[in-house]
């Protein structure tokens, strides 16, 4: 399986302006910019969009490892967030909240553990990957 994006930009770094678009068409040329991805403009930026990637894939790949372990998850809700210093990505702190029942909160730790090393974006970053998990 393959997925695909892209990008567009007109202009100087800091000066120019962007679109990124996506396959499934979610995105369609939205604008990113200099603006957006440093400052308060308004528009997407590819921290956020990673940010959005790796909260969805983690919470997926939780689904699935609790479902595996028996439990049936009423509501998984997981905030990422992406850390830019220097240019450089250098961490990306995931918090989660789940409802799980009949779950104890040790087997929870455990699954959520288990995503946060193995879920595809995990494995596909290289930096920090910290994680707050809460069962309620």
């Amino acid at each position: 399986m393959k997925r695909t994006a892209s990008a567009n930009w007109k202009g100087t770094g800091k000066d120019g302006k962007g679109t990124v678009s996506s396959q499934s068409g979610v995105l369609d040329n939205t604008a990113y910019s200099y603006k957006s991805r440093f400052e308060d403009g308004t528009g997407t930026n590819p921290e956020e969009l990673i940010a959005a990637a790796h909260s969805g894939c983690f919470t997926m790949k939780l689904s699935f490892l609790l479902s595996g372990a028996g439990f049936t998850p009423e509501n998984i809700d997981t905030k990422a967030t992406i850390t830019l210093e220097n240019g450089a990505i250098t961490s990306s702190h995931l918090e989660l909240k789940a409802t799980v029942p009949g779950l104890d909160n040790a087997k929870f730790l455990e699954l959520a553990e288990e995503a946060r090393t193995n879920c595809p974006i995990s494995k596909l970053l290289n930096t920090e990957i910290t994680l707050d998990a809460q069962l309620a």
